[in-house]
């Protein structure tokens, strides 16, 4: 009879803990947005929709996974990614095979994703070398709190609620290419759409700050 309780059945035992702690869309989501960097309880719960109590809830379960760490401030809570590369790793994977085998995931990205946006995306090798020879202009629209924890170097953050007021400067600096949060988050998608309304040339880049940070491509914090 082969043991259950060997060290390989010790370490997917610790491996199933993690998996659990992933297996909500919450704490999926919570783990987005403090891949932007660290964030309070209450801003979380803000953004998320939830109270204070049940973010803290999913917090202390990221925490228990090793997936997430606090920090204390006076009175407040932040919180922050444990082994951040690997953790955005994780997530982009855990993507990919959604998008491969789950037809449900597939409906969403043809329905929602790829109606606004049928063009291929600006891949990071790309995008680096664009940036190199100054061919191109850099939004990162994600809110102003998350670009200036960190960003990619010489974009400029201008979110959808201020992009309308900035669209005649904008189109005399095209092509532009926008990024946000990471492959599902909407922001960049609405960004490209609008401006390609006003004629101007716009792409997105294929992921988001964490997975640029996360391959070990320049970021400005």
């Amino acid at each position: 009879m082969k043991s259950s309780s060997g060290p390989k059945q010790q370490i997917f035992s610790h491996l199933a803990e993690i998996a659990a702690a992933l297996a909500h869309p919450h704490r999926i989501e919570i783990i987005e947005l403090i891949a932007q960097g660290e964030r309070s309880v209450e801003d979380l719960a803000e953004r998320i929709g939830l109270s204070v109590s049940n973010t803290s809830r999913h917090l202390q379960i990221l925490r228990r996974a090793r997936l997430a760490a606090p920090r204390r401030e006076g009175k407040n809570m932040f919180y922050s990614l444990v082994s951040e590369t690997e953790v955005v790793t994780l997530l982009g994977s855990l993507g990919r095979v959604g998008e491969r085998n789950i037809a449900a995931i597939d409906q969403v990205m043809q329905a929602y994703f790829r109606a606004r946006d049928s063009l291929e995306p600006v891949s990071r090798l790309t995008l680096l070398e664009r940036l190199r020879e100054g061919s191109v202009t850099l939004l990162d629209v994600r809110p102003p709190e998350e670009f200036a924890q960190g960003h990619l170097p010489g974009a400029l953050n201008v979110t959808l609620d201020h992009l309308d007021a900035m669209l005649d400067s904008l189109a005399s600096r095209s092509p532009i290419v926008a990024y946000c949060r990471g492959p599902y988050c909407v922001l960049s998608f609405e960004a490209v759409a609008r401006l390609r309304t006003r004629g101007i040339e716009a792409m997105r880049l294929e992921e988001g700050y964490p997975e640029w940070k996360a391959a070990g491509f320049p970021v400005k914090i």
